[in-house]
């Protein structure tokens, strides 16, 4: 599960350990030997890993929240709003319980600090255009586990996709690079 407040997590793990720590016990298929496992913190860090990368690994440094204001802050200006109003969760990783929730709080810190640096940057003219609130929606469904597949089986039920995707005999024969050159994308 995806945990509001790290710290507060932690400190509700250490005080009452015996509530929170999860023990599994079962006995190895092969050997027959029983086994036992305790898990803890492990319960929480691991979704922590979308919001605090660092933790993790000096690679990965830019959290998700981050990462999808930066994509949304570089698409036209006229279409920003109704992209923060519209995030869809897909995937098996997003189906981790209260992902939705941290993520629109997270993203909503950012945009409304946004918002405040250009309300205090513009000054007195902040006082006289205000802009409307800017709505931050995530969208958690139930079937965003199979959401990625649902979506690759639409795109190749449509009778065009016949005329654009390649044979295994076209990549055999050049390679991987022409998957670089797609017709799907040759519009964009």
């Amino acid at each position: 599960y995806v945990c509001p407040d790290i710290v507060k997590e932690y400190s509700k793990y250490d005080s009452e350990p015996k509530k929170w720590i999860k023990q599994y016990h079962s006995v190895h298929p092969v050997t027959k030997q029983p086994w036992q496992c305790d898990v803890a913190y492990e319960r929480f860090l691991a979704p922590e890993i979308f919001f605090s990368p660092e933790m993790y690994s000096s690679d990965y440094l830019v959290p998700l929240p981050t990462l999808i204001d930066d994509t949304i802050q570089s698409c036209p200006i006229d279409t920003r709003r109704g992209l923060y109003n519209q995030i869809v969760l897909s995937g098996g990783s997003t189906m981790f319980k209260d992902l939705d929730r941290r993520l629109k709080r997270e993203l909503k810190k950012t945009v409304d600090k946004r918002i405040q640096a250009s309300y205090k940057a513009s000054g007195d003219a902040a006082q006289t255009v205000q802009g409307q609130e800017v709505s931050v929606n995530v969208i958690s469904h139930p079937f965003q586990r199979f959401a990625v597949w649902f979506g690759g089986s639409m795109l190749a039920c449509n009778p065009e996709f016949l005329t654009v995707a390649r044979s295994k005999e076209e990549y055999d024969e050049y390679g991987p690079g022409i998957m670089r050159h797609s017709p799907v994308f040759a519009g964009i």
